[in-house]
């Protein structure tokens, strides 16, 4: 006996649930993102469609209130399927002889150990499972053809679960995605609201809890003078255009901005990864109505061929960005000594000045006076925008001559 559930849907971030073969499904992420939601939804599919024995963990389980069991009865509601489970104490049983089991991994391991003829576990909240959890249960799912669902919101890089299938070699037959709240077309307004707040207040919270980042080091951060905040864009202003070109994974942006006195605002951008050369003008275009083809635009001077093309496809006032030695770390000081306020609209700029950090050692810990060369396409274009304001490149001396006086290096044109 099988049973066909109502008309469903899931999020395009989770249809690898449904699709292939694997030994391991895993989404980690942050907050907001249907992971939960997601995974529950199609093991109920999964389960009302062939008999399939389902183990759902945890690392501790005290109780049953502690389990996705309540989780997992709502989306059989949702999916019309009431009448085909029903929830007996501790297991939902199916009518074709589906089971849903729940267990704690640390609180009860015999139990776990019992499970091999199971054809699925689901690890919920795996960020806290421990390496003898891992070491029990994924030997003990032996059934062919089973395999190892995990969901997480990641907490350390060094975590048992982050080890294992965010490592350098993950195990065979691992798809591993990371899902976040802009991949949940139903992501709820109250969340929403929490997640603004985080972002304006706190951004390195904001990072962990909504983008699924490492908890880490704060002062790793580069950024700590911006704010998000809505504003008008006065009629006069003087606008600043920045554009970073898209190289196979990476997003083709422009960013427009203005200045006044100390503050620089950002006010709009446009960002697509994959946007091919002869789509770009009209990419451009979508920022305000193809106003920009009218004013200036610094852009990165790596691809003149792509800079070529945008002149003669009706950005004629599109220049490269001057680049040399030393121009990134100029560039970004020069960015942090505005105070720098970004419109709410300006998601990637938000996410990028959030998360654009200096490196640190591996292995102690410390902050490096290294920049990490990612998350860092808008911060790019945005260098490129405001390049003309800096003057004059650094006038750049030699060691004689910093030997010879105690004067500190000049600097011509910084403000």
């Amino acid at each position: 006996m099988t049973a066909v559930p109502t008309t469903i849907t899931a999020p395009d971030a989770f249809q690898f649930l449904y699709e292939g073969e694997a030994r391991y499904r895993a989404a980690y992420g942050g907050r907001g993102s249907a992971k939960s939601h997601s995974f529950a939804q199609a093991l109920v599919i999964k389960a009302a469609m062939e008999p399939k024995r389902i183990l759902c963990c945890r690392e501790i389980q005290n109780s049953i209130r502690d389990s996705v069991q309540r989780l997992l009865l709502d989306k059989i509601e949702e999916c019309g399927l009431s009448d085909f489970f029903t929830a007996v104490e501790s297991e939902i049983r199916g009518a074709n002889g589906s089971l849903f089991m729940f267990s704690g991994l640390r609180t009860n391991p015999d139990s776990v150990k019992s499970k091999e003829g199971f054809d699925y576990a689901w690890i919920e909240e795996a960020a806290t499972v421990s390496q003898r959890s891992l070491d029990i249960l994924i030997p003990t799912l032996r059934k062919p053809g089973s395999e190892i669902w995990v969901t997480w919101n990641p907490r350390l890089q060094k975590d048992p679960i982050d080890a294992l299938l965010r490592g350098p070699e993950p195990p065979p037959r691992s798809i591993v995605r990371r899902v976040n709240y802009d991949d949940n077309p139903w992501f709820p307004d109250v969340l929403r609201e929490e997640m603004d707040y985080d972002r304006r207040r706190d951004p390195d919270k904001y990072a962990h809890i909504w983008l699924g980042e490492y908890q880490r080091n704060s002062e790793a951060r580069v950024f700590r003078n911006w704010r998000v905040e809505a504003f008008d864009t006065p009629t006069d202003a003087r606008f600043y255009y920045g554009a970073d070109w898209g190289f196979s994974v990476d997003p083709t942006t422009l960013v427009r901005c203005f200045t006044e006195g100390r503050t620089l605002y950002v006010d709009r951008e446009v960002y697509k990864v994959g946007c091919e050369i002869d789509r770009t003008p009209d990419l451009f275009d979508t920022m305000d109505d193809g106003q920009a083809r009218k004013w200036p635009i610094r852009a990165d001077s790596a691809r003149p061929e792509t800079i070529s093309y945008m002149q003669r496809h009706g950005y004629p006032k599109l220049v490269p960005a001057t680049k040399g030695q030393g121009s990134v770390e100029d560039g970004i000081e020069f960015l942090k000594s505005y105070d720098i306020v970004v419109h709410p609209n300006c998601r990637h700029t938000i996410d990028e000045l959030t998360l654009y950090a200096y490196k640190t050692d591996p292995l102690t810990g410390e902050v490096l006076p290294v920049l990490a060369d990612k998350k860092n396409h808008v911060i790019d274009a945005l260098r490129y925008a405001v390049e003309l304001l800096r003057g004059k490149p650094p006038l750049r001396v030699s060691k004689d001559a910093v030997m010879q006086s105690a004067a500190p290096r000049l600097r011509v044109g910084r403000f």
